[in-house]
C-alpha cells in the first residue's frame, strides 16, 4: 500500500512539473499573464503566444530575472550597437506587439539592475530568463497594427492605420 502511495505521489509530481513546463500564460480579465522560467527565450515565447492567440496588437510590461542584450541605435550607421548584461534583475520592461510582413514584430525596452544597484537600460534586442522567473502582463488591443520601415529614420515604426 505504501508503495502505491509513493508511486501515485511521484506520478502527480511529474505531471505537475510537466504542466508547469508547458503552461506559460493564462487569460485574465484584462488580457493575459505570462510567467516564463529559467532559460526561456523571452522573444520566442512572446512571438509564439501572439501567433497562437492571434493577437492583433498588444502592449506589455514585465519584471523578473534575465540575461539580456540591449542595443543602442546609432543614428549614423542606422544599426544597433549591442551589449550583454547577465544575471541581472529586470526592474521594468515595456513593449508592444504588432505585425510586419505577416510576422510578429516586437518592440521592447527595459531597465536592469545589478547586485551593486547600478542600472542599465535601453532597446532590448533579445534575452533569456535568468535564475527565477519573468512575469509579463499583456494587454490586447482590438486593432491589427503593422510596423513599417521608414527610410529616413532607418527603423521600423508602428503605424496607427488598421490592417
Amino acid at each position: 500500500m505504501k508503495t502505491t502511495y509513493i508511486l501515485l505521489f511521484n506520478l502527480f509530481f511529474m505531471a505537475t512539473a510537466i504542466a508547469q513546463d508547458t503552461t506559460r500564460y493564462i487569460k485574465t480579465s484584462t488580457g493575459y499573464l505570462m510567467v516564463l522560467r529559467q532559460g526561456d527565450d523571452i522573444f520566442k515565447q512572446l512571438e509564439a503566444f501572439a501567433e497562437k492567440e492571434k493577437i492583433p496588437s498588444a502592449s506589455f510590461s514585465g519584471f523578473g530575472f534575465v540575461n539580456v542584450t540591449f542595443g543602442y541605435f546609432n543614428r549614423d550607421t542606422k544599426k544597433y550597437e549591442p551589449k550583454d548584461f547577465n544575471n541581472m534583475e529586470l526592474s521594468g520592461m515595456n513593449g508592444s506587439i504588432a505585425w510586419q510582413k505577416g510576422k510578429v514584430s516586437l518592440h521592447t525596452h527595459g531597465t536592469v539592475t545589478g547586485k551593486d544597484f547600478s542600472a542599465f537600460g535601453g532597446h532590448i534586442l533579445g534575452g533569456t530568463v535568468g535564475t527565477g522567473s519573468l512575469e509579463i502582463t499583456i494587454i490586447v488591443h482590438p486593432q491589427r497594427l503593422e510596423r513599417v520601415f521608414e527610410e529616413p529614420l532607418g527603423a521600423n515604426v508602428l503605424s496607427l492605420e488598421e490592417k
